[in-house]
């Protein structure tokens, strides 16, 4: 991204893509804030654009803001550069009105292409933007589940778009690809330093031991993980984390999230559907892929496991463009480890925690990572809404263990009891 035209290129790309993402959401639609993890589309929309104002373009000096308040209003959780309104309370944020914050963008978009235009950002400014354009499509898949988590809260269950493709899957069979104990690196190298992008928390690059296992081959279905459900694995407390049992005792937790409780049908960006019981099982806690684990007679892979298999494979698979449904597909029939990315996020059994060396941004960017290394877990892969060319094998999720509402399920792995095969 060294050259204007090819990052001006990124910048516009992604800014429509977002607007495109919104464009079937009423004001109604995009005010609303189901949960106090979730945020209104209207806060995404206008969160992004401030991230451009405030870190590139009001770093010069004398910038005038295109409207004071919104730095209170849009700002996430960087301290370093003021206080912000509460996360919860987002949704209380009736003005501006969607149709400001849209004109907001309009106006922060043409000031970004102006400087752009004329060649006038710097090496720093430059990197700057490109992490901001990551940034906005990591909003774009908060946008969907978030939106998707409060049309479920609806009663009358509205669709996000009526033309979203189903696809019928078919069944097929786990196999387990084994893998030796062995040395190997994983990480990114240090951006900026590289010249391939990764956010800090992949970084530093450095070697790991991977003692020898087994990768099931495919997520687990939701067929799988109906049987999980039938054998009474949410009333048997020894598969569970004691916490994850709780949890599932104080909120009724029975099935997965959007699951009607007949494990018939399921809620999804487009309506409610008939569950295909091939496609792989999502929205379901770290508690209960590692519950399932358990009872499955496997565990979850760690973070190095997923990525030394996933480092030597193209990054394909269903993601969020125009033609994947933006819901998990059922795997195609095939040799080896399929759907490492796309479809859905992949909870692993690593917390979220820095790597050896690990370094964040330097200044407010330093806030973007790692001050929430604490008490949350790695997911890898990607999803159906995951932005297509977003995701990497070193790529690190992280949420914590009850999070739901995200497109998450698990593949499993196992131990192997010869170390040297």
């Amino acid at each position: 991204m060294d050259d204007a035209a090819d990052l001006a290129a990124r910048f516009n790309r992604v800014r429509a893509r977002s607007r495109a993402l919104a464009a079937p959401l009423s004001p109604e639609d995009a005010q609303v804030q189901s949960m106090d993890d979730c945020s209104p589309a209207k806060w995404h929309l206008a969160h992004t654009t401030w991230f451009f104002e405030r870190f590139v373009l009001a770093e010069r000096d004398g910038y005038t803001p295109f409207d004071s308040d919104f730095d209170f209003l849009f700002n996430s959780y960087y301290q370093s550069v003021g206080t912000m309104h509460a996360r919860p309370h987002r949704g209380l944020v009736t003005r501006p009105t969607l149709s400001r914050v849209l004109e907001y963008r309009d106006a922060i978009d043409a000031r970004m292409r102006e400087r752009l235009g004329r060649d006038d950002l710097d090496t720093h400014a430059r990197q700057v933007l490109l992490l901001g354009t990551h940034h906005e499509q990591q909003h774009q898949e908060l946008l969907l589940t978030d939106i998707k988590h409060a049309f479920w809260c609806n009663p009358l269950r509205p669709a996000y778009r009526d033309d979203l493709p189903v696809a019928a899957g078919r069944d097929t069979p786990v196999d387990w690809i084994e893998s030796g104990e062995r040395i190997v690196e994983v990480g990114a190298p240090a951006w900026p330093q590289a010249s391939a992008f990764a956010y800090d928390n992949e970084s530093p690059r450095h070697r790991v031991l991977v003692p020898a296992h087994a990768l099931a081959s495919r997520p687990v279905s939701n067929a799988e993980y109906r049987a999980f459900i039938e054998d009474g694995g949410y009333r048997n407390a020894a598969l569970w984390m004691s916490e994850g049992f709780s949890r599932i005792q104080r909120d009724g937790w029975a099935r997965p999230l959007y699951w009607d409780e007949d494990l018939q049908r399921e809620f999804t960006l487009g309506g409610m559907r008939d569950i295909d019981p091939h496609a792989p099982v999502c929205h379901i806690s770290y508690f209960e892929a590692d519950a399932y684990a358990r009872w499955a007679g496997a565990r979850l892979p760690t973070e190095f496991e997923w990525e030394s298999a996933a480092s030597g494979h193209a990054v394909e698979g269903h993601f969020a463009d125009d033609t994947g449904g933006l819901h998990p597909r059922a795997a195609t029939a095939g040799r080896g480890l399929r759907q490492l990315f796309g479809d859905v996020w992949e909870w692993t059994s690593s917390a979220y925690m820095p790597y050896p060396g690990f370094r964040p941004l330097p200044g407010s960017l330093g806030e973007y990572n790692g001050k929430f290394m604490c008490g949350q877990w790695v997911l890898r892969g990607g999803s159906c809404a995951t932005p297509p060319a977003h995701v990497r094998a070193s790529y690190r999720n992280f949420f914590y263990p009850p999070d739901r509402w995200q497109f998450s399920g698990l593949r499993l792995a196992r131990d192997l009891s010869d170390r040297t095969r």
